[in-house]
Order: C-alpha cells, then sequence, then structure tokens
C-alpha cells in the first residue's frame, strides 16, 4: 500500500538540489507526482506531492533528514487526497498601484466567499508610464459545490474584487478542467 507525502522544500539556491530530493525519492521507490519549485531573493523553495510505499517510508524520511547536513530542510507530512467536487476553476489576475494590504483584502473577501486558492503567484514592477510601482498577482482560485447554498458566481466575484479600489483591473477566466 502506498502513501502520498506533501513534501516542502528551502535552502540556499545552488544546482543540484532537485537532483538530491529526487535521488532520494527514487532510491525509496517513491513516486513525484507534482511539483511547484522557485527561486526568491536568492532562496529555493518548494513544495511536492510523491507517493511511496509504506514499508519505505521511515527509511525516506530519514534519507531526507539527512539533508539537512547539506542545508536542504524538508519537511513530510503525511497527506490525504481529498475528492471534494469542485464546480468551478477560475484564473483571476489582478493589477494595481501597489500598497500595504492588497494580498489581506483579496484572500479575505474570497475566503468570505468560500473560495479556496489554489496557486498564488505575485510581483511588483515599475509602471510603464510613471515611477509608480505596479502590483502584480496571478491565482487559480476554485469555487466547491455549495450545495443548498446560493451560488458564487463570477460577476459576484469581479463585484467584490472591485469594490477593494477604483484602480484595480480584475480578470476572471474560467478554466476548463
Amino acid at each position: 500500500m502506498n502513501q502520498y507525502l506533501t513534501l516542502t522544500i528551502i535552502t540556499n539556491d545552488r544546482s543540484g538540489v532537485v537532483e538530491k530530493i529526487a535521488t532520494v525519492i527514487l532510491s525509496n521507490q517513491g513516486s513525484w507526482l507534482e511539483s511547484n519549485m522557485s527561486r526568491l531573493a536568492g532562496k529555493f523553495a518548494g513544495i511536492l506531492l510523491i507517493t511511496i510505499p509504506k514499508y519505505n517510508q521511515s527509511n525516506l524520511l530519514k534519507e531526507l533528514q539527512e539533508l539537512d547536513s547539506q542545508g536542504i530542510k524538508v519537511v513530510a507530512e503525511p497527506t490525504y487526497i481529498n475528492d471534494q467536487e469542485i464546480s468551478e476553476h477560475y484564473l483571476l489576475t489582478l493589477v494595481g498601484n501597489d500598497r500595504p494590504g492588497i494580498i489581506d483584502e483579496l484572500s479575505s473577501i474570497l475566503s468570505r466567499l468560500k473560495i479556496n486558492v489554489e496557486e498564488l503567484c505575485t510581483n511588483c514592477e515599475d509602471a510603464p508610464m510613471s515611477s509608480e510601482l505596479l502590483f502584480r498577482a496571478s491565482a487559480v482560485i476554485s469555487i466547491a459545490n455549495q450545495n443548498n447554498k446560493p451560488k458564487v458566481t463570477s460577476a459576484i466575484i469581479q463585484h467584490e474584487l472591485e469594490s477593494l479600489s477604483d484602480d484595480l483591473i480584475i480578470e476572471l477566466e474560467i478554466l476548463e478542467d
């Protein structure tokens, strides 16, 4: 029987990090299912989902812990696949003048509407025609089926998010599964 594990990784950015982790997983008959990893401010961080035979799990965890001596911190958590029925996925993009609190306000609205943030990427960049700083966010969001409750529509999401500020440009695009 196999066990799913979610691994989080952080280390100083350098070549060979992914290889070291992949080698440990493979040597324990694990399978790398999905991941999201990136470099940010000289650090390399990631999260990945693996499956491994239960009888190899303790050895895998020991070998991952040994990577700490090389400066690679790995945390493993047992994972149970959630079969929650999702009715719709959207790509949400947001652009506006940067200011403190945008993510807090955005996440508060999504939480209130019972919308899950599955992926979130943000960055700041200089505005093309001014010295202002622009904030950009891109998120994959999902809406679970809400039995016996009014359906949250894209129009509701758009209206709620546009209430944050006059300068925000919000786009929602439905994603096909």
